[in-house]
């Protein structure tokens, strides 16, 4: 296998393409040799899309600095998924397509240089390029970098099987436009450990596509532990893209902190598909405006102020329906919440089904500010509140301790099953 040092091809470098040349005729010479590792020593190398190939690994070395330059005029332009639509985008600035055993490595840091993205986004013609995007690949590795600054969502698995995600960095601002942490998206076996994310939309997101997605695939067989979530719109989140159907994940060990919501379920109608067979334990969460929240209204994105989205009457079910159900939630440490202790507003023609929540705490700071603990319309902040049941059947809450509210611990009516022990 090749061992490629980047520094042997300075030659190519230009004034205005950095070491993208370098990084292209370092990434073909190792393709022709039928894989290997492109070395990058410490150093600050400024390039566009690095095109990775089969059997490559990236290392990079302790001090070094991808920075990917932020005029999108030189990037080239690619057919990929965004939020489960096929469209136009910039390519991601590492990117991996139907490829096998590719890794990204080492102690370096990627920098996404997302400023100029975030700023200009709505006078873009094509969509934000991903930081690391593999899509349709086998056996991929991203481990121990730091990632900042990403132009959209920071890394993006998508239809990919054994994907290792373990001991990464990511740092992206608070209110950084959609830059998601980690967003495994209609994947199987996939596995995120011992990472640190703090960015400005949802930390980790699990998706499996749209109503509109051509090729629906599930989400399946994730496992999330050890992580540090801050900030962000939601600590470990599934949906709204569900259509796929998400099933079999389980996250452990995880502290949020100062994340929108903690444990955050989000579709529609039309949306079809299910969320089933997840558990959730052992999570300590601090200053989150809603600890649990699912909401089968979720009303942002392309035709969500459509009547059907909000609409409070029974619709008939079939296969555009979607489901939440058989979900365990246990060992939560959960204090200073601010809105509600739990939101649960499922559909009246589809009830959220079989949710038990046992053996946990949460605290709510009655001094805190109101918030929204769910994206619907027609709600009214909450503050201090308790759990809120709505077309729920075969709640159970198995000592469950909530203190500070303000108001019951308990907001049900007749579409509300529960048993509390």
């Amino acid at each position: 296998m090749a061992f490629k040092n980047i520094k042997d091809y300075a030659n190519l470098v230009t004034e205005n393409r950095g070491w993208t040349e370098a990084f292209q005729k370092a990434v073909s010479d190792i393709e022709n040799e039928m894989g290997g590792t492109l070395y990058v020593p410490s150093g600050i190398y400024e390039t566009c899309s690095i095109l990775l190939k089969d059997n490559m690994k990236l290392e990079l070395e302790h001090g070094a600095v991808l920075k990917f330059i932020d005029d999108c005029q030189l990037f080239e332009v690619i057919e990929t998924e965004f939020e489960g639509i096929l469209g136009k985008m910039y390519m991601p600035c590492i990117y991996a397509k139907s490829s096998v055993n590719v890794s990204v490595t080492g102690g370096g840091t990627i920098d996404g240089q997302g400023m100029r993205w975030w700023k200009d986004k709505n006078q873009l013609p094509y969509s934000r390029p991903y930081l690391i995007c593999f899509e349709d690949c086998k056996n991929v590795r991203l481990e121990g970098v730091t990632l900042i600054n990403s132009p959209s969502w920071t890394v993006h698995p998508v239809y990919c099987d054994n994907v290792l995600i373990h001991g990464i960095s990511i740092k992206n601002p608070a209110d950084s436009p959609n830059t998601d942490g980690i967003d495994p998206d209609s994947s199987s076996n996939v596995r995120i450990s011992n990472c640190m994310i703090d960015v400005g939309d949802d930390c980790i997101a699990i998706k499996s596509g749209t109503e509109d997605t051509k090729n629906k695939r599930p989400c399946e067989n994730i496992t999330i532990t050890n992580c540090n979530m801050i900030h962000g719109h939601g600590g470990v989140v599934i949906g709204s893209e569900m259509s796929g159907t998400v099933k079999n994940v389980t996250v452990t060990n995880c502290v949020f902190q100062d994340t929108d919501r903690g444990i955050r379920l989000k579709t529609r109608r039309r949306r079809g598909g299910a969320m089933e067979h997840l558990t959730f334990q052992n999570i300590v969460m601090d200053r989150v405006i809603c600890p649990i929240t699912f909401n089968m209204y979720y009303y942002c994105g392309k035709n969500g102020k459509e009547k059907y989205v909000w609409d409070k009457e029974p619709y008939p079910v079939d296969e555009s329906t979607p489901a939440i159900r058989d979900i365990s939630i246990s060992n939560l440490i959960v204090n200073n919440a601010q809105a509600a202790a739990g939101f649960f507003y499922g559909l009246p023609e589809q009830p959220i089904e079989n949710v038990t929540i046992s053996n946990s705490v949460i605290r709510m700071n009655p001094e805190g500010p109101a918030g929204n603990p769910a994206m619907m319309g027609n709600m009214e902040p909450m503050k201090a509140a308790g759990f809120f049941l709505r077309h729920v059947k075969g709640l159970v809450l198995n000592q469950v301790k909530i203190s500070g509210n303000i108001t019951p611990d308990i907001d049900f009516d007749e579409t509300a099953d529960y048993i509390r022990n």
